[in-house]
């Protein structure tokens, strides 16, 4: 699966929360990750890491270059 049928996966299944403190978040976060299977867990992870690494090789290129 590429990265852009990944992301529109998780833009289908995206659930939003709006906590009215960081104790409320942080109870709403923990009881979403564990409602989530190891696998979903594993691979919201992975996708986590491939983000990254693209911001951060972009970065590294620096800015693009006027023409």
């Amino acid at each position: 699966m590429s990265l852009e049928e990944r992301s529109e996966e998780r833009r289908k299944r995206m659930v939003a929360h709006v906590a009215t403190s960081f104790e409320e978040a942080e109870a709403w976060d923990l009881e979403y990750w564990q409602r989530m299977t190891p696998e979903d867990r594993l691979s919201a992870l992975v996708a986590i890491r491939r983000d990254v690494e693209v911001v951060e090789a972009a970065r590294d290129a620096g800015p693009p270059e006027e023409g």
